[in-house]
């Protein structure tokens, strides 16, 4: 066995072995495979695409060169979440806690940072001050048995070869391949030690899978790969086509986050969070019907136990709990432009993917791995799809610290709407069940 053949093999179309994939994904994470053979392999797979089980022993493979943590001693289901990413999508801020102050499930949540022109739930629960997201595995452990949720970062002991092959697909035009996407995925969930995982696949203007097929196919693989490794899994396809919730930006989606929490929250953003808790709840035998767990859920709010949760993780992570009664201790935005409509009319479309590249000029993402955010950065949107708006009346708001960056982002974001005559319909938030 040779990597020359191993990569003629594959761009030849045929279909590979586990030992083969093994060998290709261990000797690139030892080092005794160069970075410009493993890319040939790459750019093999993104033209000649995988089986369901080449994707499988790829994903194994990922999962073996590093460590697996062990969830068997803390009793109930251990579920995790994961989205595909979107514009203000902070989905997994409300649904962590609110999961777990149900009781009977488990939510280990490793999460990232902001890829491209998405956020990162990691960049947003640090604007918190102090809040760590580098806890270490026992400390993820010890803190699941106590609360029954924890959010971090990625170990370099979950999956390391996901982490270095993800740098080599970046420059080398192979990010979009979808058997690579599921394995990346899968490689870091499944480390986890999860039971079971709830998938939020996008589609849309804002969404990696702009088109509904491939996001199908995408949601497809990832849970024949979980099938064949004895997990459970679950995907929703849910809409891109405008930003998720009132806010985009660091701070502004904690200080949304919470107001969801506390029953406050607007209806798209609270539709996707309850419709992936419910997934949960049942995945988890907690419920038996959708009506059940959406009164759960509801309870949970309405009590105000979600809330605390919320605190009580916060607190956890050594971030300052006296953020969900008090805003002010987040990072504030020292200058704002209100962006008034230039016609009378209904928002008729906005561009997402626009929206979010905007989202990172004004400093809400990094534009290089070592860049600095702004987490007070971002952009309130007081109108969205659907929404009649006149003349000069506000339509979005933009904040943050550095005043040349918000006064030219203002000055381009008018671009991203299209307002006319006609009256449209909001996008559907859930668009499947798979």
């Amino acid at each position: 066995m040779t990597t020359y053949e191993i990569i003629l093999k594959k761009r030849n179309g045929k279909q590979l072995t586990k030992s083969e994939i093994e060998y290709l994904v261990s000797g690139y994470t030892q080092g005794t495979i160069p970075d410009y053979q493993f890319s040939a392999f790459l750019m093999a797979v993104f033209f000649q695409g995988m089986s369901f089980g080449e994707i499988t022993a790829l994903t194994e493979a990922m999962i073996r060169t590093g460590k697996i943590f062990d969830l068997s001693d803390i009793t109930g289901f251990k579920i995790d979440k994961h989205s595909t990413g979107g514009v203000g999508d902070k989905v997994s801020l409300i649904l962590a806690p609110l999961v777990a102050a149900c009781g009977g499930i488990n939510v280990p949540m490793v999460s990232g940072r902001g890829l491209g022109h998405t956020g990162g739930t990691l960049d947003k629960l640090e604007s918190i001050p102090g809040f760590r997201t580098d806890l270490t595995e026992n400390e993820f452990k010890k803190q699941l048995k106590k609360i029954g949720v924890a959010m971090m970062g990625q170990t370099k002991e979950l999956a390391p070869a996901d982490k270095k092959i993800y740098a080599l697909r970046d420059i080398t035009a192979t990010v979009d391949s979808i058997p690579l996407i599921a394995a990346s995925i899968m490689s870091k969930k499944l480390a986890e030690g999860i039971d079971g995982l709830v998938l939020d696949v996008k589609t849309g203007s804002g969404a990696f899978m702009r088109e509904l097929n491939d996001a199908n196919k995408l949601a497809k693989v990832m849970i024949e790969i979980g099938k064949r490794m004895g997990k459970i899994v679950v995907a929703l396809i849910t809409s891109m086509e405008q930003p998720l919730g009132n806010m985009i930006g660091n701070s502004i989606e904690v200080i949304e986050s919470i107001e969801c929490l506390k029953g406050n929250g607007p209806k798209d953003l609270m539709e996707v969070s309850i419709a992936l808790s419910e997934e949960m709840l049942l995945m988890g035998n907690i419920v038996k019907t959708k009506e059940q767990a959406r009164q759960l859920l509801a309870n949970a709010i309405n009590s105000g136990i979600a809330l605390e949760k919320f605190r009580q993780l916060i607190k956890y992570q050594e971030g300052d709990e006296r953020v969900i009664d008090n805003y002010n201790i987040l990072p504030q935005a020292k200058y704002r432009i209100e962006v008034k409509s230039h016609k009378s009319g209904y928002i008729q479309k906005i561009d997402t993917l626009a929206m979010g590249l905007l989202s990172v000029e004004l400093g809400c993402g990094r534009r290089t791995i070592d860049g600095k955010i702004d987490d007070s950065a971002g952009f309130i949107l007081k109108k969205k799809i659907g929404d009649y708006i006149k003349k000069s009346e506000l339509l979005v708001e933009v904040v943050g610290q550095d005043k040349n960056k918000v006064k030219t982002v203002s000055k381009k974001i008018l671009s991203a709407y299209k307002i006319g005559k006609e009256k449209v319909k909001p996008p559907r938030s859930i668009l499947q069940r798979m």
